[in-house]
């Protein structure tokens, strides 16, 4: 149910006539209507949001593109739309980017463009991105398979551009009809290979390059037919079914796809769409007009994007490359050093790659618990084998059908498929975690922690997630994303079909980061942004455990009515909390010894006798959770006075204080809401009792340009049941309500007491991406990895560079003899200088602009080892003899040449 907006006095008063308010606009913007052909409710509204708004220097003497912008805006909010999003992109001629900039930056206020527009704007970029990365995936794979002009009479008809134009418009069709959510790259780009095979068996091999033309002549016609009865065949294929992927295979060899995947793909999704569409092995090549009329329809009744004008190099779906900069960067990228970073690999390698490399992990991995696990089973007082079997089967009935709904019926299958992976790595962590407190605690009972069901469901929820996430490279959605969670996969749509809290989940992220030490820098960033979320607003939501937990530690005899002491602040996070700290908290604590037997007492037994002095002990998972919040609310706060109050240094603590004693005293404000409304708040009502001129409209605009900023955090807050409103409304009747004594005593001789500074601890997540400098005299940097890999070729085989690459490759090659290596390794080895590391309460690292392939010594943030000095200097010495003895041997072949001449 979409939130209801509180009545305004002007909604109230009777509106005039559609035609007499239109008497007031302009005839162009008249005409322009007329072309759309939308209705009065929408030339009246669009023509109002003209008026209101501001012209900058971006639309100044544009006047038509700003009326375009503003009848788009009125159409998707009245839901009101007569045109497709390429037909008013045509009317204008501007590209997707040029678009999506202008309408961004013309939002100068927060009512400029509401939640329901910002979505559709998103889902369309990302539909483009999506279908742009194919495209050009689509022209270079087609370049090696076709070619352009071939030799034999027969295929005088199928000239390279009609191939491409079938091959692309088939796909567009098997895309709409089989996805739900169109913006999955992974799915979308399996289809393109399973169209390709269409094709590749359907052509003449006359027209087709090796080695398609030679797997094509093995194929028969009749594996079409064949596709069809082997919907449901199991994992054995026969001989025809072997036949039948051939081509395939070859060509997720070459793209690097998981075979086994495409396979499902093709049988369980592309071949039912290609009945459905009533072609078969009989109906040769079909004629494009009639597949371009179909996409026609469906392209008209989904009013967005025509993808065909991709084939026609059209400058609407153009790349541009100034508008799709501005709007990918945030403001921590906008620093002169990042032009230095080499450009990212395309999307599809880049997601291709990511997936194979958590295939690859959990290969080795079984979907049953390993015999280590059914040893750690076996000796709880309560085995909870047959619980969490059943656990994973009923959790798996439940994903299946969810995925389903949201990507698609027919992708039910690809569901299982991925929801295996995630069950693999449910168990191969939970091992990894048991076998990490059998070793803290010496003890080989876990009967408590295993017959925990939150815990359990917490585990495998952050399993899937990382599942889910990497096949969601591409569309994961930002914090700013407000598309509809029903169709959208990204977090928190695992602990919603797993009716899971926020509040449980987040108490297992920690544990699960290091307890699998292969995940990627890009998938533990992720799960950071997961758990910031949870504390930014998802453990705040009216139904979580974490206010019963509030309640029960405000209920402590003779503590104060707070969750925690002002003091508790500054004591540094401690990252030594495991899981079975968490989620077994408050009836045991950490520090006691002989509390650390409860871990292993069965659910049933007799609790321990508690005395006096441990009912003092908190609830460990509420404690760290406030210390993480207090961490989190002070680092955005800084951010946010460091754009606006730097004149005024002196307002942040007072700031803070205000802010400290809302999340400590008034924490029910929090309910529903969001951690960054009550900082704005904050931030307004010091300046306000401070005469300092800072306004609303200022504070949010700044807000806007934070990486976590999201505009419904302002634009849709809570003020009462089911009732929303700005930011400024929430501001004026609940903030100020609840703490107008409060914030007046900071304009009096005697203010408040200013709250600690929280410590801001490195976080125990963030790998340095920044190369490290080796030595203050000289420009010599260690760096992360940067190349780009195929899995199928191994580690050490870099495939196609991009032109910078080769340059620095280059430039390497030719760096010069082995004494000015041997200088080098030299001037490593007398430098004693260590290597320095972020200073603590510095800014979030940048996620890496391509994947990170581990090696031998990482970071000491993520708690692996690093490689020690005497190694460093051991593999440049052997570097540099290697270098040596290849030179010489190449000084000697020329020299052997010269002499043969």
């Amino acid at each position: 149910m979409a939130p209801t907006r509180l009545p305004r006095k002007a909604e109230s008063e009777p509106e005039p006539a559609a035609s007499g308010r239109l008497l007031f606009a302009e005839t162009d913007f008249i005409a322009l209507c007329d072309v759309f052909q939308v209705s009065d409710n929408v030339r009246v509204t669009a023509w109002e949001a003209f008026e209101k708004m501001p012209v900058n220097g971006i639309v100044e003497g544009h006047r038509k593109v700003l009326w375009a912008i503003c009848i788009f805006i009125a159409a998707v909010d009245l839901e009101e739309m007569t045109f497709t999003f390429t037909d008013l992109l045509k009317c204008l001629n501007i590209s997707v980017c040029k678009f999506v900039y202008l309408i961004k930056e013309i939002d100068v206020n927060m009512d400029t463009i509401s939640t329901k527009v910002d979505s559709a704007v998103s889902r369309l970029k990302k539909k483009y991105d999506v279908l742009l990365a194919l495209y050009q995936k689509f022209e270079r794979t087609c370049e090696l398979i076709y070619i352009d002009q071939p030799n034999d009479q027969t295929c005088a008809e199928l000239n390279s551009p009609l191939i491409l134009k079938l091959c692309w418009i088939m796909f567009l069709l098997a895309k709409g009809k089989i996805l739900q959510m169109e913006d999955d790259l992974v799915i979308s780009f399996q289809l393109l290979l399973c169209t390709l095979d269409y094709f590749i068996k359907l052509l003449p091999p006359a027209i087709l390059k090796e080695p398609y033309k030679s797997l094509s002549a093995g194929c028969s016609n009749s594996s079409i037919r064949t596709g069809r009865r082997s919907q449901n065949r199991n994992t054995r294929m026969s001989k025809p079914d072997t036949d039948i992927i051939k081509v395939i295979e070859e060509l997720c060899k070459t793209h690097d796809c998981n075979l086994d995947e495409v396979k499902n793909v093709y049988f369980t999704s592309f071949i039912p769409f290609l009945n459905s569409m009533g072609i078969t092995a009989f109906s040769g090549l079909p004629e494009v007009e009639n597949l371009s009329r179909i996409y026609e329809e469906m392209y008209l009744k989904n009013k967005d994007i025509d993808a065909r004008l991709f084939l026609e190099k059209d400058g609407i779906l153009q790349y541009e490359h100034t508008e799709c900069l501005q709007l990918e960067r945030t403001p921590t990228k906008n620093s002169g050093e990042d032009l230095l970073i080499v450009l990212p690999q395309t999307p599809v390698r880049t997601a291709m790659n990511t997936i194979q490399q958590l295939v690859m992990i959990l290969n080795s991995a079984s979907d049953k618990p390993s015999d280590n696990l059914i040893s750690y089973f076996n000796n709880c007082t309560v085995n909870p084998t047959h619980d969490i079997v059943e656990r994973v089967e009923n959790l798996g009935r439940i994903f299946k059908e969810k995925f389903a709904e949201a990507v698609g019926q027919r992708c039910a299958e690809i569901g299982s498929q991925r929801y295996r992976l995630g069950v693999r790595l449910y168990y191969r962590v939970m091992e990894s975690i048991l076998k990490s407190e059998e070793k803290r605690l010496s003890i080989h009972n876990f009967s408590k922690l295993l017959n925990n069901n939150t815990f359990h469901a917490s585990l495998l929820a952050c399993a899937l997630e990382v599942v889910v996430a990497t096949y969601g490279t591409s569309t994961n959605a930002s914090q700013g994303d407000t598309m509809n969670m029903e169709t959208n996969l990204s977090f928190p749509w695992i602990i919603n079909i797993l009716d899971l809290k926020a509040f449980d989940l987040y108490k297992v992220i920690e544990s699960f980061i290091k307890a699998e030490p292969s995940l990627t820098r890009e998938m533990i960033k992720h799960l950071e942004c997961c758990e910031h979320q949870i504390m930014e607003s998802l453990a705040w939501q009216s139904d979580s455990p974490l206010f019963e937990l509030i309640k029960q530690s405000k209920e402590r005899d003779g503590q104060p009515d707070e969750p925690e002491p002002p003091s508790y602040i500054t004591q540094p996070v401690q990252h030594n909390h495991t899981a079975a700290d968490l989620y077994l908290s408050p009836t045991k604590s950490p520090k006691r010894k002989a509390f650390s037997t409860s871990v292993c007492s069965a659910p049933d037994s007799q609790p321990p006798v508690i005395n006096q002095s441990q009912k003092l002990y908190k609830s460990t998972s509420l404690s760290l959770f406030y210390k993480k919040v207090y961490w989190l609310a002070y680092k955005r706060l800084s951010n946010l006075c460091s754009r606006l109050l730097s004149e005024h240094p002196e307002l942040k603590h007072l700031i803070w204080t205000l802010f400290h004693h809302t999340l400590q005293n008034e924490y029910e404000l929090m309910k529903d809401r969001h951690l960054d409304q009550i900082m704005m708040c904050s931030m307004y009502g010091i300046c306000k009792v401070k005469n300092i001129d800072l306004r609303f409209k200022t504070i949010v605009t700044a807000y806007k340009e934070l990486t976590n900023a999201n505009q419904e955090t302002f634009k849709c807050v809570l003020i009462r049941e089911g009732q929303y409103d700005s930011i400024i409304v929430f501001y004026n009747l609940v903030f100020m309500q609840r703490l107008k004594t409060n914030i007046l005593q900071y304009a009096s001789s005697r203010p408040p007491t200013l709250s600690p500074i929280p410590h801001i601890p490195k976080s125990p997540y963030k790998l340095s991406n920044s190369p490290l400098r080796v030595s203050a005299g000289n420009n010599i940097y260690i760096s992360p990895l940067k190349s780009s890999y195929k899995f199928s070729e191994g580690l050490l085989s870099p495939t196609k560079m991009t032109p910078r690459t080769r340059i620095l490759v280059s430039i390497g090659e030719s760096f010069g003899t082995s004494e000015k290596l041997q200088k080098i390794n030299q001037m490593v080895c007398n430098s004693d200088r260590p290597l320095k590391h972020g200073a603590e309460g510095s800014t979030a690292p940048k996620p890496l602009k391509r994947l990170r392939f581990d090696i031998e010594g990482q970071d000491e943030a993520d708690g692996r080892e690093h490689v020690s000095g005497e190694k460093f200097q051991q593999k440049l010495a052997e570097m540099t003899s290697t270098r040596t003895r290849i030179q010489n041997q190449n000084d000697g072949a020329d020299a052997s040449t010269a002499e043969q001449k």
